[in-house]
């Protein structure tokens, strides 16, 4: 009788423990579910640092974990109501050089098409800030509306041995451009430039010369080394095809400015929009300049570095360097399938 009397007793505790549990399940699967829906998950590569195996680790991740699209009303756009799908993205293009040979011309001609959508600044990823990753170097580039090209431009590119790779291994068909001018002419306001910053430097003509009574030419001087296009685009042909690189001519970007913005958006496969009416020639500075840049309605020429007046060189230093240049401009003349009519 007392077995039978216990009965009831023992199920109800055995009930309270079972209901106890489960709520406690409950409370844990709750507390789970709030944690996995909180939290993101922890995606550095601690082996980022390191320069070997950052690439296989962590290019995919960045650029599949970056945000994509976020509001931003400072895009350019035919539609205001396209502008939620603007994003970072990294770029369709890339000016890469020369130094001095009118890129930051064509970079701001450019910004006059509103399908184009470039960075302002050198950011330099390729050749100095390359271990800072893609995820770095896509924040830095301007937002973009789908359809709109994304660029940048850093001159030192071109003559950087390391760069094709590296912007190959971004984007096999990413389009390349090269603004291009008389190496000796490039080289003399190379080192205009050099001297307005640090004018107790020797003469240009010391510094061409390994040994003057000889003649011998140092190439390695980087304002002449610059000028070897031909060197340097042997490094760029041996990733890139010659259809995705397009050369425009320095001299012509001054004497004609809408035929090689023509050209260039062609290339970019842009309708013309950037044409002659954009353009007037400053007689002062001796290049063209912007009758309306981009959000104004004054005309606008470069700053203040751009036109300098170049110190006069001795002939026979001129001479020289023509001798020296014509079979390096030859042979980039047939590599590039143009001729630029240097002499």
């Amino acid at each position: 009788m007392a077995t039978f009397s216990n009965a009831p007793l023992d199920l109800r505790r055995l009930l309270q423990k079972l209901v106890i549990m489960f709520s406690f399940s409950i409370i844990c699967v709750s507390i789970l579910y709030f944690l996995l829906g909180c939290c993101e998950p922890d995606l550095v590569d601690s082996s980022q640092n390191s320069p070997l195996g950052w690439y296989n680790k962590t290019v995919l991740r960045e650029i599949l974990t970056a945000p994509d699209y976020v509001a931003d009303d400072s895009v350019d756009g035919n539609s205001s109501g396209k502008d939620w799908t603007a994003s970072r993205r990294l770029p369709d293009a890339l000016i890469i050089g020369v130094k001095k040979g009118g890129t930051r011309a064509l970079l701001e001609f450019l910004r006059l098409h509103p399908d184009v959508r470039a960075l302002g600044s050198e950011p330099h990823f390729f050749d100095r800030h390359y271990m800072r990753g893609l995820g770095w170097y896509r924040s830095m580039m301007p937002k973009a509306l789908n359809g709109q090209i994304v660029m940048e431009k850093t001159p030192r590119y071109f003559v950087s041995p390391e760069t094709p790779g590296r912007i190959h291994a971004m984007s096999r068909d990413i389009k390349l451009i090269v603004v291009v001018r008389d190496p000796i002419t490039r080289a003399i306001s190379d080192y205009t430039q050099i001297i307005s910053k640090t004018p107790d430097i020797p003469s240009f003509a010391s510094l061409t010369f390994k040994n003057r009574s000889t003649g011998q030419i140092d190439s390695l001087w980087s304002p002449l080394y610059i000028g070897l296009y031909a060197r340097h685009l042997e490094r760029w042909l041996a990733y890139f095809p010659l259809s995705q690189i397009h050369f425009v001519h320095g001299e012509r970007l001054i004497s004609d400015p809408a035929g090689e913005l023509g050209r260039v958006q062609d290339f970019l496969g842009l309708q013309r929009i950037i044409t002659d009416k954009h353009f007037y020639f400053n007689k002062t500075k001796g290049f063209p300049c912007l009758k309306k840049p981009e959000g104004s309605s004054k005309p606008h020429c470069l700053g203040k570095t751009k036109g300098r007046t170049h110190p006069k060189i001795d002939p026979e230093v001129i001479q020289k360097l023509r001798e020296f240049y014509q079979p390096h401009n030859l042979k980039f003349y047939q590599m590039a399938g143009m001729d630029f009519g240097w002499q």
